[in-house]
């Protein structure tokens, strides 16, 4: 049995083709499903739906064999004791910083200033402030982080951002890019090993279906 774990929304439905072109079609939909581990079409594999968070976790310790995680989550997780072979090129956003349209961003980091930032990605936004000789208090956050910077809890936020619009219409800017994300496809050491036969043909019908062109 190979077991793949996913998250909900944005991430499975942009999973569903690159599952389909390695001829595995999902039989329920998690979004109406209450069930968290789905039947697929082939008896040897299933899926299970996780956190996004939790992904890299059910992976690494081999409660699934694959996952589909965002590189974010990837990041604060640390990656330790996963493959990742391939970008999958889907549920692509950027990490960035932003803050209130009023806050001098620049002006602050130039005096020095000691910034309180509110993210969830923690590890993140500490390597991020570290490189550039930034001291900030890291403030952790699970909701929306757009809120923190209008009530005074911080002075910026790290955050995905994709239009842009959710920032706009909360008075906030984009002041500093960190990263490029997407989603990355993230396989168990010892199933790449135990597993090849299974799980090989569909790395490579996943890595044919998101090539370009």
């Amino acid at each position: 049995m190979i077991t793949i774990a996913l998250s909900k929304g944005r991430i499975f439905e942009e999973t569903l083709p690159l599952l389909n072109a390695a001829g595995i079609t999902a039989l329920e939909d998690p979004e109406s499903s209450r069930k968290l581990i789905l039947p697929t079409n082939r008896a040897d594999v299933r899926l299970i739906i996780v956190r996004a968070s939790d992904v890299p976790t059910y992976v690494q310790y081999g409660a699934a064999d694959i996952g589909v995680a965002g590189k974010d989550v990837l990041n604060e997780h640390g990656g330790i004791g996963l493959y990742q072979p391939l970008d999958l090129n889907i549920a692509r956003c950027r990490m960035m910083v932003a803050v209130r349209d009023d806050f001098d961003y620049e002006s602050a980091v130039r005096q020095g200033a000691r910034l309180r930032v509110a993210t969830k990605y923690v590890q993140t936004a500490r390597d991020h402030f570290a490189a550039k000789g930034v001291h900030v208090d890291l403030i952790k956050l699970y909701g929306s982080m757009e809120l923190a910077p209008l009530v005074g809890l911080s002075d910026a936020i790290v955050d995905l951002v994709s239009s842009g619009g959710t920032l706009k219409a909360n008075h906030l800017k984009a002041v500093e890019h960190i990263a490029d994300i997407s989603s990355r496809l993230v396989v168990n050491q010892a199933a790449l090993k135990l597993k090849h036969a299974a799980i090989r043909p569909m790395l490579d019908a996943f890595a044919k279906a998101c090539r370009p062109g």
